[in-house]
């Protein structure tokens, strides 16, 4: 079967751009397919965001990633990344989301749906005849749902952006790692009264060891109130139920984060024959080349963890690419 490309990279992150550059280097046709823009996750990031790591360990395909500061910003990221694409000319389709892939022949026919300018909301379908399809989608689209009434209310949120807008109201803050913490502390110091909420009876290791101090501090002095041992029961729209130690409690809140983390999403590989290992969700697959028991079918960047979404960055990820083409060309 003849196709349009020897590798289809579902997903334009960081993880799917370097996949993209190790195949173009390896003079195999590549294109890129992402739902939304650029980099998406990165871009939906908080405004405000600086990366808990250094630039080197961003850089991808051997560019420079320059900035003044000791670690860069979400913006410094996002001009990056769109360097990364014109200086290696990478072909990638924005706007456009996979619906479905399935073997044909000794390809795989990729089908899209995106949304096109011709006409208002109007559904565009294309099909790509692809070799090989690498799947970079990471995770941060699909947050861990609580599953109680009032969760999809207008003023809760999955997602933190800046605190701002939240000057002088009551925020209760769900979760009890990085993003939960940050949030609680920028909201604090922008005027909010903000309470913390977890369902541990303490915060989680994982906190960067320059941010622990600062939030247990902050509670200490009960500048941010705190409930541990608590979870969430229902939400209204001017108030929180959890139930904790104490038993019921009503928390006032004229908005809610809830800040508990994020899986990917193993529907599309599933329907493929790719083996899922269930409560994990991690996708079965070979740790050198990255294929999956489906051949033909790769995975690049954090996609490859499942639900333990802590285990591979885009420190770790970027380095995927290289070892998906070592593959792909060992067949020819």
């Amino acid at each position: 079967m003849k196709v349009d490309a020897d590798v289809v990279v579902v997903g334009a992150g960081p993880a799917g751009l370097a996949v993209a550059i190790a195949a173009e280097e390896a003079h195999l046709s590549c294109e890129l397919v992402e739902k939304g823009v650029l980099v998406n996750s990165i871009f939906h990031f908080p405004h405000g965001m600086t990366f808990f790591t250094t630039p080197e360990l961003l850089e991808i395909g051997g560019l420079p990633f320059v900035t003044p500061y000791e670690k860069p910003t979400r913006l410094e990221a996002l001009k990056y990344y769109r360097r990364v694409v014109d200086t290696f000319g990478l072909k990638v389709a924005l706007g456009e989301e996979v619906v479905g892939v399935e073997k044909a022949g000794d390809a795989f026919r990729v089908t899209t749906r995106g949304t096109r300018s011709e006409g208002p909301d109007t559904p565009q379908e294309r099909t790509r005849r692809a070799g090989n399809v690498v799947f970079a989608t990471g995770y941060y689209d699909h947050p861990n749902r609580l599953g109680v009434p009032g969760e999809d209310l207008p003023h809760v949120s999955h997602y933190y952006d800046e605190p701002h807008p939240f000057y002088r109201k009551r925020v209760v803050v769900v979760g009890g790692k990085n993003s939960a913490a940050i949030a609680a502390l920028e909201l604090y110091r922008a005027g909010a009264a903000v309470t913390l909420v977890h369902r541990r009876d303490s915060l989680s290791v994982s906190i960067k060891y320059w941010i622990r101090p600062d939030i247990k501090n902050r509670i200490k002095e009960g500048a941010i109130a705190a409930r541990f041992e608590t979870r969430v029961v229902e939400i209204t729209p001017d108030h929180v139920t959890v139930e904790g130690p104490d038993g019921r409690e009503e928390i006032e809140a004229d908005a809610v984060f809830l800040l508990t983390g994020y899986h990917p999403d193993p529907d599309l590989l599933a329907t493929l024959g790719v083996r899922i290992e269930e409560g994990l969700l991690k996708p079965e697959h070979d740790p050198d080349s990255f294929e999956t028991n489906v051949p033909g079918i790769y995975l690049a960047g954090s996609i490859v963890s499942g639900r333990d979404t802590n285990l591979t960055f885009i420190e770790t990820g970027r380095f995927h690419g290289a070892a998906v083409v070592r593959s792909i060309l060992a067949k020819k």
